[in-house]
């Protein structure tokens, strides 16, 4: 069975998260992190790298963490340039006493895993080139988790006290969900969006793309099978972005969720819809 395809130079715009605190959460993103603060009005500041937003902060008033058990967000992950670039982020995290959750080596990229002040977790990784990955099949790209040599990404750098800011050609490489049921998710963003499946893991998480990338988005159920969606009083993820190449590309999504019975919002360049747990998605034309 076919299915609607993405174009392949799909990529990722900012991500906007509702925070507790606006200055304590600037702190983190430009201190520990190495981005830059772009933009500031009222409660809302955007950080990004060279120009470019990366991610919006809003502080929500009275705001509350996340229950453990809800959907929405997993992590944010930001993709650096150079395995180097990877090593001087984490000396710096490291050096800014913030610290890690954990690492691992996903043969396809090497990650680093932390989160924000509010909880809002945070993956720091590097590509593999892409002809090292390899493929079990025509649709599962062999992924998994290894023990990463976080020495061996440190020695990349060539002078670690050297100042350094997170560097043009930073982005937001992926995002990942926490979704109430990964089929579910699947039926909304594989069979109507059209991101094509690179990796199921025996029916607890689905990872997606375009463009044969490894993943542009993951799902996962692990902690949040049959869950709802968290109270709008809580911190975390109020919507990412997909960017698309054309106005004709972004119609085209658009209608196939219309079709669905799906309703979709207008904003600048193109739409906003939620998926079923009520995680809005941008689909924009750049």
């Amino acid at each position: 069975m076919t299915h609607p395809t993405l174009p392949a130079s799909l990529t990722l715009g900012p991500a906007a998260l509702a925070v507790s605190d606006l200055d304590r959460s600037v702190e983190f993103y430009t201190n520990s992190l190495g981005m830059t603060e772009l933009t500031r009005s009222g409660q809302t500041a955007t950080v990004g790298v060279a120009g470019k937003p990366l991610i919006q902060l809003t502080a929500q008033p009275d705001a509350t963490p996340q229950p453990p058990r809800s959907t929405g967000l997993y992590h944010i992950a930001i993709l650096l340039p150079t395995r180097a670039d990877l090593g001087h982020a984490l000396l710096r995290v490291d050096r800014s006493g913030w610290p890690f959750q954990g690492f691992g080596d996903h043969f396809v990229s090497e990650a680093a895993y932390l989160a924000d002040p509010d909880g809002n977790g945070l993956e720091l990784y590097r590509d593999r080139p892409r002809e090292t990955w390899r493929w079990d099949g025509p649709q599962q790209l062999h992924m998994g988790t290894a023990e990463l040599d976080v020495r061996s990404i440190v020695s990349e750098v060539q002078n670690p006290h050297a100042p350094w800011m997170m560097p043009a050609g930073t982005v937001v490489g992926h995002l990942h969900l926490r979704v109430g049921d990964v089929a579910e998710g699947e039926r909304f963003y594989h069979a109507l969006m059209g991101f094509d499946i690179t990796v199921r893991l025996a029916g607890s998480a689905s990872f997606m793309s375009a463009g044969g990338y490894h993943h542009h988005l993951g799902t996962n159920q692990w902690q949040s099978r049959g869950a709802s969606a968290p109270p709008a009083s809580s911190v975390g993820l109020r919507w990412w972005t997909v960017e698309l190449p054309s106005a004709d590309d972004v119609m085209e999504v658009e209608g196939r969720l219309n079709g669905a019975g799906i309703a979709t919002r207008d904003i600048p360049g193109g739409f906003e819809a939620s998926d079923p747990w009520g995680t809005a998605v941008r689909v924009v034309a750049v």
